[in-house]
């Protein structure tokens, strides 16, 4: 008998594993901004913050290894991904640049949160990435790549609800409230081999 393969779960690093309300605070304190998370009503924050994109970039650029140190875990997801390293193959594809990964690897140790591969790709755009680790599952908070990735790779998406990314979602995008939620799905999904 052909042993079962393991499932890999691809899953993107910010505002997934971290909150994703953990850049307002840095880019009101950079901005002189009072918004909320709530504010954020679209994943170009250029815009919600009345910015230039080459703003934005140069933000990014220089805050970016304090708003990845700084960043808090998601809900409980340290301890649910936790659970999972035994299970399934745990690939984290990420839109950080390369030269992030020491802070990144860092974070990963400090909340003690396992890894097989951690993949920081430098854009937004995954498809590449998930192909080459051949992931059966992704797990995202842009919506954009949600329906990119199922759309493509004809995998299910768990996507975090988040005041930017709302809208109609295609069968293999499941909108997620929690890590609990997500922990449920993916039992669910696998359960019932949708789509797996």
């Amino acid at each position: 008998m052909k042993p079962e393969k393991v499932l890999t779960i691809g899953i993107d690093i910010d505002g997934t594993v971290t909150s994703p309300s953990s850049i307002v605070p840095l880019m009101n304190e950079s901005f002189g901004k009072d918004l909320r998370y709530e504010d954020c009503y679209e994943y170009n924050l250029a815009n919600v913050y009345n910015i230039t994109d080459a703003e934005f970039d140069d933000w990014l650029d220089q805050n970016g290894g304090r708003l990845y140190d700084e960043s808090p875990v998601h809900g409980n997801a340290d301890q649910i991904l936790r659970k999972w390293h035994s299970q399934f193959r745990l690939v984290y594809i990420s839109a950080r640049d390369a030269r992030h990964r020491d802070v990144t690897l860092n974070w990963f140790s400090r909340f003690d949160i396992p890894f097989h591969e951690i993949d920081l790709v430098g854009s937004h755009d995954k498809l590449a990435a998930a192909r080459k680790w051949q992931v059966d599952l992704f797990m995202e908070d842009r919506l954009e790549n949600a329906l990119q990735l199922s759309e493509a790779l004809q995998i299910p998406v768990l996507l975090f609800d988040t005041p930017y990314n709302q809208g109609t979602l295609p069968k293999l995008v499941h909108r997620v409230t929690s890590w609990d939620d997500v922990q449920e799905k993916v039992s669910e999904l696998i359960l019932t081999k949708t789509s797996l």
